[in-house]
C-alpha cells in the first residue's frame, strides 16, 4: 500500500439517500475549491445510465447546497456511470475496465454494511484492490462481536492502512475547533483535570422525531445511534493528551488509548427512555422496547481524569437542536468571599451546534461593600459560515491518504466494548413527553447541580 495520492473515486452506491443529501454536494465543493481533479466511476444497481445519473446530481445540488453550474459541468465531466449487481462478478470487470490505466483507485461504499464484504470480494478479484484504498460507512458493526467480524472480512482483501472508516462526525469543523481550541490556549488545557474539574456533560440534542426512519430506528436505537459513536467521539476530544507527533497516527493513537481507558457500562450507568407517540411511528412495533433517549454516566480511568464523572446524553422530540459541552469546575475556596454561591456560573461551555460558541462562566462582584458577586458569561460566537462540511474534508483527506479522522479499528472495538452491556433491552425504558429534557428517571444518575439544559439561543447567559 502506497501513501500516495489516490487516482480515481470509485464511488458504491450512487444512487442512495446518502449520495444525494451528502456526496454530491461534497464533490461539487471539492470542485469548486480545487481538490478533486480525478476521475469518478459511479456504481449501483437502478437501471440508470449517465444521463439519469447526471439529472440525480443536478437535482442534488440545486436542493442542498446550491448549484454552481461551472463546478456541476465539470463534475459531471468527469462522472462515469456503471449499473450493475453487486453480486455479479461483471460489475467488478467493468469497473475494472473503466479505470482504465489507473493503479491507485479509492473506492467509496455507501452502502449498507451487508454488502461490504461482497463488494470487497468483488474488487478483489477484479484486481481493483490491489494499491487501492477503501472507505467504509458506518455504523461499524451492530455489537463489539459483528465490529471485529467486519474487521476480519475486510481485512482478507485490505490491508489496515487501506481501510478508512468513515464517520462524518470527526470531519465536523465545530469538533475541529474544540481540538483547536484546548490544545493553541495553555490557560484551558491546564485546567482540564481532575484538580480543577468537577465534572463533565454532554448533551446531542434533538428536536425532531424519527422522521419516517422507524424501522431503521428499530434496529439501532439512541444508544447504538449516537452515544456508542458521536458522543464517545467528543468525550475523546475533550480528554485525550497532546499527540506525541505530527501526522494521523500519533492523533489516533491518542484517541484510542483514552477509549480504551473508559470503563464499560453497566446497568446503573445508564438511563433509557422513548418519546410517547414513538410506537405509533410506520415501521415501529406496537411494544417497542428501543430506546429514542439515552444518558449515562462515564469514567475514565487515566491519572489526570480520575474522579471526575462524565455525564453523556441524547435524545429525539428534546426541546431543542443542539449539541453541548458543559465543563463545570470545583468551587474555588477563598474565605474571604461571602457567596454563598460562588460555585455558580464557574464553568466552560463549548457549542457544537448549529453555530461555533465557547463560553467561559465566570462571576463579577456586584456594586457595594459585600465580597459577593454574580455569575457572567464571557462569549465568543461564530455564525456557519462557508466552513468545509464534513464529506467534503473526509473524501478529501481519504483521496490524499490522511487517515487522522477516520477511526481506527481499536478504537471502534473500544468504543463497542463500552456499551456492549447496555446494548438491547438490559435496562427499563422509561416514557417522556415530546417536548421535554426526557425521563425524570435520568435525574438520578447526575450529580450535584443536575442536569445542564442547553438553551434554544446560545449566547444567552447560563447560571
Amino acid at each position: 500500500m502506497t501513501t500516495a495520492r489516490s487516482e480515481a473515486l470509485v464511488f458504491f452506491g450512487a444512487t442512495g439517500d446518502l449520495a444525494y443529501k451528502q456526496i454530491f454536494p461534497a464533490l461539487q465543493a471539492m470542485i469548486r475549491h480545487g481538490r478533486l481533479d480525478l476521475p469518478i466511476v459511479a456504481v449501483a444497481k437502478a437501471g440508470w445510465d449517465v444521463d439519469k445519473l447526471r439529472a440525480r446530481v443536478r437535482d442534488s445540488l440545486t436542493e442542498h447546497g446550491g448549484l454552481d453550474e461551472a463546478a456541476f459541468r465539470r463534475l459531471c465531466a468527469t462522472l462515469s456511470y456503471i449499473d450493475g449487481d453487486y453480486r455479479d462478478p461483471a460489475t467488478f470487470t467493468a469497473v475494472r475496465q473503466a479505470l482504465g490505466k489507473v493503479q491507485r483507485p479509492v473506492h467509496y461504499l455507501a452502502i449498507p454494511p451487508s454488502l461490504f464484504a461482497t463488494v470487497a470480494e468483488g474488487l478483489a478479484r477484479s484486481g481493483c484492490a490491489e494499491n487501492a484504498r477503501v472507505v467504509v460507512e458506518k455504523p461499524f458493526g451492530h455489537d463489539l462481536a459483528s465490529a471485529r467480524q467486519l474487521n476480519a472480512t475486510l481485512h482478507q482483501f485490505f490491508a489496515d492502512e487501506a481501510i478508512f472508516r468513515i464517520d462524518h462526525y470527526l470531519g465536523k469543523e465545530p469538533v475541529q475547533n474544540l481540538i483547536y481550541f484546548r490544545f493553541a490556549n495553555p490557560l484551558i488545557e491546564a485546567t482540564l483535570d481532575n484538580r480543577h474539574v468537577e465534572s463533565v456533560q454532554i448533551t446531542m440534542a434533538e428536536s425532531f422525531g424519527v422522521q419516517g426512519r422507524g424501522q431503521f430506528y428499530e434496529e439501532t436505537g439512541a444508544i447504538r445511534d449516537v452515544l456508542q459513536n458521536h458522543l464517545l467521539k467528543i468525550v475523546a476530544c475533550l480528554t485525550i493528551d497532546p499527540p506525541a507527533g505530527h501526522g494521523h497516527e500519533p492523533t489516533r493513537d491518542e484517541r484510542a488509548d483514552i477509549l480504551a481507558k473508559v470503563r464499560t457500562l453497566g446497568p446503573n450507568d445508564v438511563v433509557r427512555g422513548q418519546f410517547v407517540g414513538y410506537r405509533r411511528e410506520p415501521g415501529v412495533a406496537a411494544d417497542s422496547p428501543v430506546e429514542t433517549f439515552a444518558a449515562a454516566r462515564l469514567t475514565i480511568d487515566t491519572p489526570r481524569w480520575d474522579g471526575v464523572p462524565f455525564y453523556i446524553r441524547t435524545g429525539k422530540c428534546l426541546p431543542v437542536t443542539t449539541t453541548e459541552v458543559m465543563v463545570r469546575f470545583k468551587r474555588p475556596p477563598q474565605p474571604v468571599l461571602d457567596d454563598t454561591d460562588a460555585g455558580s456560573g464557574n464553568h466552560i461551555r463549548f457549542r457544537l451546534s448549529p453555530e461555533i460558541v465557547i463560553a467561559l462562566g465566570t462571576r463579577a462582584k456586584r456594586p457595594g461593600e459585600a465580597m459577593v458577586g454574580t455569575p457572567i458569561e464571557l462569549l465568543a460566537v461564530e455564525q456557519a459560515g462557508e466552513m468545509m462540511a464534513p464529506y467534503e474534508r473526509l473524501l478529501g483527506d481519504a483521496i490524499e491518504g490522511d487517515a487522522t479522522l477516520f477511526s481506527r479499528q481499536d478504537a471502534v472495538e473500544a468504543q463497542w466494548r463500552i456499551v456492549d452491556p447496555i446494548l438491547g433491552n438490559v435496562t427499563p425504558v422509561y416514557p417522556y413527553a415530546p417536548n421535554t429534557w426526557g425521563p425524570a428517571e435520568a435525574d438520578r444518575i447526575i450529580g450535584p447541580g443536575g442536569w445542564h439544559n442547553p438553551l434554544a439561543t446560545a449566547s444567552m447567559a447560563v447560571a
